[in-house]
């Protein structure tokens, strides 16, 4: 969970954490001071009250999402990311959270294959609409990377008609490239290389099914 200070920090510099006085709506006023204090689920109650009034708030949206997301409601983040970027394209938290988000979720095997692959797949969109927008975060670069590897493990498996060596193959070397990017801006950084090391077994095992 992060801190007071760098939630605080985060609603700043997207226009947030205005002068109290000019936040109209009530609900809006409670549910940005639980997302300061980090009570999230007290954050999702009042801006859900707030709707559908601040439907068109790009800021009060991107609140809610950020509240779903920190209380394990990824479809519902999703979603509400979905609205903030509609409003505002340039958004690239909303991007990256979205992202993360579709990612946990197409993990998770109560979902069909193919629904996982799409969640997956929408993953990687995410993350590269993000580096489109800010290529030097580096952040962006480490999560595209695991989106790619979970997306060749998925593709990887022996399972008729969705199995595809290729796409898996593909998908890892991506997953390798992006990491690569981040072990150049710190060769030190031991969990990336350990990562690599992860993503090329699981290659190498395409030719050994």
């Amino acid at each position: 969970m992060k801190s007071i200070l760098t939630i605080f920090s985060l609603l700043f510099c997207l226009g947030v954490a205005a002068n109290a006085q000019e936040i109209k709506n009530n609900y809006v006023k409670l549910g940005q001071k639980a997302v300061i204090d980090g009570k999230f689920k007290e954050a999702v109650t009042n801006l859900e009250k707030a709707m559908p009034a601040e439907s068109g708030n790009a800021e009060v949206l991107y609140m809610l999402g950020y509240s779903y997301y920190h209380t394990g409601e990824y479809g519902k983040a999703i979603q509400t990311f979905g609205q903030v970027v509609s409003l505002k394209p340039g958004n690239v938290s909303a991007f990256y959270y979205r992202g993360k988000a579709r990612n946990i979720e197409g993990n998770q095997l109560s979902y069909s294959n193919s629904e996982r692959e799409k969640l997956l797949s929408a993953s990687i969109r995410d993350f590269s609409k993000a580096i489109e927008l800010n290529g030097s975060d580096l952040k962006l670069y480490q999560n595209r990377a695991i989106a790619y590897r979970d997306y060749g493990i998925l593709k990887g498996q022996r399972i008729p008609k969705f199995y595809d060596k290729d796409v898996a193959a593909n998908a890892f070397k991506s997953s390798l490239s992006d990491f690569q990017k981040l072990l150049d801006a710190n060769p030190a950084r031991k969990d990336i290389t350990e990562e690599m090391k992860k993503a090329k077994v699981y290659m190498a095992n395409l030719d050994n099914k």
